[in-house]
């Protein structure tokens, strides 16, 4: 997913609710493959039985994207959970950055009118979709130095939405989380993201990548453990704060699709079988240019209130 796909022309107008959270100190990111400072995130719902003609064309536009120079990354993430939904994970290092790959991406679609078709009819398929600009919290996280995105197969993510005036009681809550979890030595690293447009507001979101879908075992296994480890008191505060200050929390879980996602050099290297799977014949789209760009061709678990979030 192109970073500018969903509201080509819209960008300044989101960049204008830049919110006080994008002007906090921030650690960047160390490698390619560590959590983003700033995160893009796109969902996109498709017409029915439109799932598998979008991976193909999707897989069309990243092969092209391959052989270009464009201006940024995305992990596209199959929905596991929930309808049937893309969501796309663009990493980027700020608004500038944002800002620019804007303008490149109109460029790229000026020059190439093959690449343009072809994104037409990706959302000539589109249903519904929404943009989601966050930032990342890293006094909110649990071992995000960790956290390889390039090592991924599965992302659960957390959504949690904080009525006004209680953010103070979401970051109590996640501290006392990460707490619990350092107690126990929990090897679940997880990332959060505080939105800053493009949802109501103030709204959370905590990813937590896997390499394998075992690991929600492993997290069963261990919660008892960690309600042990969060303490009678504790405890009672996560659950008070869950009443008080959480409008409704919503769990997703998520394949990363290697095929239809753009990754840097540094995923690839890491995981060369991985990142570099190429689309059966049968998944492919007639191709029709020198680039060989294709011929033209949210949802989630319920709602649920709770004092220890449910990664």
């Amino acid at each position: 997913m192109k970073c500018t796909r969903p509201f080509l022309g819209m960008i300044l107008l989101l960049m204008v609710h830049v919110a006080i959270i994008s002007a906090q100190p921030q650690k960047q990111s160390s490698t390619a493959t560590a959590p983003p400072r700033l995160l893009l995130l796109v969902h996109q719902q498709f017409k029915f039985g439109g799932e598998s003609e979008r991976q193909k064309l999707e897989a069309a536009m990243v092969r092209a994207c391959d052989r270009l120079d464009v201006p940024n990354s995305w992990i596209d993430l199959q929905s596991i959970t929930g309808p049937p939904e893309a969501l796309s994970f663009d990493p980027l290092d700020s608004f500038e950055q944002l800002e620019t790959a804007s303008v490149a991406w109109e460029q790229l679609y000026a020059s190439h009118p093959k690449l343009s078709l072809l994104q037409d009819q990706i959302r000539a398929l589109v249903t519904s979709e929404s943009s989601i600009i966050a930032v990342r919290r890293d006094d909110l996280g649990y071992r995000v130095n960790r956290i390889d995105l390039s090592k991924a197969r599965f992302m659960r993510v957390l959504e949690v939405r904080v009525r006004p005036g209680h953010d103070t009681d979401f970051v109590e809550s996640f501290k006392l989380l990460g707490a619990a979890y350092e107690k126990i030595d929990a090897d679940m690293p997880w990332v959060v993201y505080q939105v800053n447009a493009g949802m109501p507001s103030p709204t959370f979101l905590v990813f937590v990548p896997m390499r394998a879908l075992k690991e929600n075992d492993s997290y069963l296994a261990r919660a008892p453990k960690l309600h042990e480890a969060e303490g009678e008191l504790n405890a009672d505060r996560m659950h008070q704060i869950a009443l008080d200050a959480y409008e409704s929390t919503e769990r997703n879980l998520y394949a990363i699709s290697p095929v239809t996602s753009h990754v840097p050099k540094e995923f690839i290297d890491s995981d060369p079988d991985f990142w570099s799977q190429k689309p059966s014949a049968e998944a492919r789209p007639q191709a029709t240019g020198e680039t060989g760009e294709a011929s033209m061709g949210k949802g989630g678990e319920a709602h649920q209130k709770q004092s220890l979030p449910n990664f």
